[in-house]
C-alpha cells in the first residue's frame, strides 16, 4: 500500500495460487508424512518444508495439518 498499489483479499477458493511445489508439499503433509520425511523425498531440508507450509497455511488460511486436509479436499 505504501507504494500505491491495490492490496488485494485472497478468495477462499485459492487452491489455485499454491506454487507446484507447495502443493506437492501439502499433499505429502496431508497424506502424513513429517517435515523430515518430505525433505527427503524432494531432496530439501526439513527447514524449507517448514517454510513452504507456513506459507500454505497462510495462503489457505488454516492453521493445522487437519484443517489443510479439510481445505484440500474441497473442489477447486
Amino acid at each position: 500500500m505504501a507504494t500505491g498499489e491495490t492490496v488485494t483479499r485472497r478468495a477462499v477458493g485459492d487452491h489455485e495460487k499454491l506454487t507446484a511445489q507447495e502443493t506437492q508439499i501439502a499433499r505429502l503433509a496431508v497424506a502424513g508424512r513429517a517435515n523430515a520425511e518430505i525433505g527427503a523425498a524432494l531432496f530439501l531440508s526439513h527447514r524449507t518444508v517448514e517454510w513452504h507450509l507456513r506459507k500454505v497455511f497462510a495462503k489457505l488460511g488454516v492453521v493445522s495439518r487437519r484443517e489443510l486436509a479439510e481445505r484440500l479436499r474441497t473442489p477447486l
